[in-house]
């Protein structure tokens, strides 16, 4: 019934290509980056505990110019359609894109150490920029009037994006000033709030959308939908209280229920897909399912952390499986379906006959891409836990290759997306 809706209707609510193309590809760009920032601080990524430094850097180009660029860009676009209600005006998704993008060169370059006023105008810049895409967001949620529980998802990640930012500045400056009396906890609390709040709650909402439209498959069940919403809510709450109270017992509380929300979106996952007319959804489908497995596999680490299994370096692996494992590798799992799709519809709507999603689709980028992904995950997997500055710059090698495979892939795709249809 998405699916359907999304085709029949959603050219009105179509936004010109720059904006969401515009944020995939500089999200692409700062995907190759933050793989170089990891190679350049190899050797001190392993026993990361926070600081200055290029580790610092590669985390931001990840989350800030990879993850946020990547959710602002397909919010901009799933939300009207989602909500049934256009943007309220095109123009601030344009000045938060010119924001955004300076604003995370300039914060992350302040970030290796090299100026305290990069550091801090990037963060002013980002920070306006997410304030931007808040405000647009939050305008568009206020008017909506169709899938109230995706909806419920956005305004609890809108939330949590807001804490966030507000520790980050806070954070940045703390280092000029030094007020913070627990700087590692406040820290914590901005990580876990936008890696699980923001990008996780985006995560969790939007699959509702994406995966049934991926997949053709009927409805899902709307109890287990709000059940999933209010357990993650929940674990998110409890987990950055126990940050601040240093309670292991309402961390391990944490766990559980986030445990058992990833249980429940597991479980509505796997009834779309068991459901769907389309079967074979290629290596996009297997990119999804891997991040599924390892936000498990993240879940089991957070509790080897808090009840003390002595392995070496379990918070860096816990923060690269997050990061890396879960939520990147679900983003651009779902960008090799959304980029072609949104180029076929932009593309029906020059005239002429639009372009095959097949077409739109170049095979060997993204299987190059997969295989290099997967190379890094395991790479960087085993660097982290031997604490091997080789293997680690063997892992974010690959990674700097696959993050190549996936900008030329992004490449053809605008390249078809900009040549001239065929005419009917």
């Amino acid at each position: 019934m998405l699916a359907g809706s999304f085709l029949g209707d959603a050219n009105s609510r179509l936004l010109p290509a720059s904006i969401p193309f515009g944020f995939f590809a500089a999200a692409a760009v700062f995907h190759m980056a933050a793989w170089v920032a990891l190679f350049v601080g190899a050797g001190d990524v392993a026993g990361f505990a926070g600081g200055p430094g290029p580790v610092l850097a590669a985390i931001h180009l990840l989350t800030l110019g990879v993850l946020a660029m990547v959710a602002i860009g397909a919010s901009f676009q799933l939300l009207p359609v989602a909500t049934r209600q256009p943007l309220i005006r095109i123009w601030p998704a344009r000045l938060c894109f010119w924001l955004m993008v300076p604003g995370v060169v300039l914060l992350s370059g302040g970030m290796t150490g090299a100026s305290t006023l990069a550091l801090q105008i990037g963060s002013g810049m980002v920070a306006s920029a997410l304030f931007v895409f808040a405000a647009l967001s939050a305008d568009n949620l206020r008017r909506a009037g169709a899938m109230p529980v995706v909806a419920a998802h956005c305004w609890a990640a809108l939330c949590a994006l807001a804490i966030s930012a507000g520790l980050g500045v806070i954070m940045i400056t703390d280092f000029s000033l030094g007020f913070l009396t627990n700087h590692t906890a406040v820290a914590v609390a901005h990580m876990l709030l936008a890696a699980f709040g923001f990008m996780g709650l985006l995560v969790l909402g939007f699959s509702l959308i994406l995966i049934p439209m991926f997949a053709l498959s009927r409805s899902l069940p709307t109890k287990p939908t709000w059940a999933q919403m209010w357990l993650a809510v929940l674990a998110i709450a409890f987990a950055a209280i126990a940050v601040f109270a240093d309670n292991a017992g309402l961390f391990l509380a944490a766990i559980v229920i986030a445990v058992s929300a990833a249980s429940v979106y597991l479980w509505l996952m796997g009834n779309a897909l068991r459901t769907g007319m389309r079967k074979r959804l290629g290596i996009s489908m297997l990119l999804v399912r891997l991040s599924w497995g390892l936000l498990l596999v993240a879940l089991l680490l957070g509790f080897c952390i808090i009840v003390d299994i002595p392995a070496p370096n379990l918070p860096a692996l816990f923060g690269f499986t997050v990061l890396v494992g879960w939520l990147l590798t679900f983003l651009l799992g779902v960008l090799q379906r959304i980029v072609p799709f949104l180029a076929s519809m932009h593309a029906s709507g020059k005239g002429g006959l639009p372009p095959l999603l097949s077409d739109l689709t170049p095979d060997l980028p993204l299987k190059l891409h997969a295989g290099f992904h997967l190379i890094a995950l395991m790479a960087c997997s085993v660097g982290i836990l031997f604490d091997s500055t080789r293997v680690l710059q063997i892992g974010e090698s690959a990674g700097f290759a696959g993050s190549v495979a996936f900008a030329v892939f992004l490449g053809l795709v605008l390249s078809k997306l900009n040549a001239s249809p065929p005419k009917a």
